[in-house]
């Protein structure tokens, strides 16, 4: 049987709607920097993303020795606004879509 173009126009809209990683999840990455220190980061992720003592350490150690950790991920723009608030502590953050 034949497509009409039209058909065939539908046809690609829907395989790009249903595109397998269309919907994957976006991340908070916060990289290492030499004007922070450790403990400053480490209140800044306890106090902003209310993480644990020992969460916001383990963080911080992986952003120090790693140069860059995901400490957040989710929606588009609740990542950007968590890049906006990371900046405005002084640290040096981005939003990059997950790899999976």
């Amino acid at each position: 049987m034949t497509q009409t173009i039209e058909q065939q126009e539908i046809d690609l809209d829907l395989e790009l709607v249903g595109a397998p990683n269309a919907d994957r999840p976006w991340s908070t990455v916060v990289w290492n920097d030499p004007v922070n220190l450790m403990s400053y980061v480490s209140y800044v992720f306890r106090s902003y993303f209310g993480f644990s003592r020992a969460k916001a350490e383990e963080l911080m150690l992986r952003v120090h020795t790693e140069g860059r950790a995901v400490v957040a991920t989710g929606a588009r723009e609740a990542m950007e606004r968590h890049v906006e608030a990371m900046h405005e502590y002084g640290l040096n953050a981005s939003v990059q879509k997950d790899d999976a």
